[in-house]
């Protein structure tokens, strides 16, 4: 007989925004993910009935998107770090730094979610997010030039926590 995969989710109870957003960052990593403002809310997406003395206020759940399990890069797709160039099958293109290291990141974790803090940390070398706009800029530079390539790899946005490497 043949054995069903069993995912497994995290539930993550947090009450401000700016709970909830840093939780989503530290469970980046996790199959799958749902983060709540109560108890309550997590009880009710269990199924677990009470009889609630006031009434709950409405459901603001956050069901973060499932990270696939970590897969191979596409075989034809490598970085090559010595000449800092992107290469698919038969064709290069050069990267700066910032896009080199980015890139890099996902290659070798392609499929898993690298948080925005984490990829900052790694790539920039410091917790500071700010806005975010520099590693947009870089990861809409990667993007286009994957896509010049041809390349059958693309950089998914997962809204509010970051970025994956995933085959087309």
């Amino acid at each position: 007989m043949q054995q069903v995969p069993v995912a497994s989710l995290v539930i993550g109870i947090a009450s401000s925004p700016a709970e909830r957003r840093h939780l989503a960052r530290l469970l980046g990593g996790s199959d799958a993910f749902l983060i709540v403002s109560t108890v309550e809310q997590a009880r009710e997406f269990l199924g677990v009935v009470e009889t609630p003395a006031v009434a709950a206020p409405p459901p603001r759940a956050v069901l973060a998107e499932a990270t696939p399990s970590p897969q191979p890069p596409p075989p034809d797709l490598t970085v090559d770090s010595d000449r800092r160039v992107l290469r698919w099958r038969d064709q290069e293109i050069d990267l700066t730094r910032l896009e080199h290291d980015v890139l890099l990141c996902l290659v070798h974790a392609p499929g898993q979610v690298w948080t925005y803090e984490r990829l900052h940390l790694e790539v920039w070398g410091n917790r500071h997010l700010g806005r975010g706009s520099d590693m947009h800029s870089v990861v809409r530079r990667v993007r286009g030039k994957l896509a010049r390539l041809n390349a059958a790899a693309t950089i998914h946005s997962v809204r509010g926590v970051g970025f994956r490497l995933s085959p087309v």
